[in-house]
């Protein structure tokens, strides 16, 4: 059964974890400002801003405003991207996450 209450980047993760073929890029509002996350195999690192060294900390916090997500294969090349899918919204990728169990 899918948790629901885990946070979006939680899911995120989660997802990668189970897919490691793929990287999901998040382009999020945080606090106001655009941020771009690179998600793979379970952990998060912004793009765009420091990402602290506990990985235990969430680079997506609860409040992030998920503006578009795309899927690639890995590894992440940002000269050669390979997209699986691009611009899909929290809810367009609910059936993706829903399908890998999370």
């Amino acid at each position: 059964m899918v948790d629901l209450t885990q946070t979006a980047g939680t899911r995120l993760e989660r997802y990668t974890e189970k897919r490691p073929q793929e990287v999901l890029l998040v382009m999020a509002e945080v606090d106001g400002v655009v941020d771009q996350v690179a998600i793979f195999r379970g952990f998060s690192s912004s793009l765009v801003r420091s990402t602290a060294f506990d990985p235990d900390l969430p680079v997506l916090p609860d409040h992030a405003i998920i503006q578009a997500i795309d899927r690639l294969h890995s590894p992440y090349d940002p000269n050669e991207p390979r997209y699986i899918q691009q611009g899909l919204t929290w809810e367009t990728i609910q059936p993706v996450l829903e399908a890998a169990g999370v």
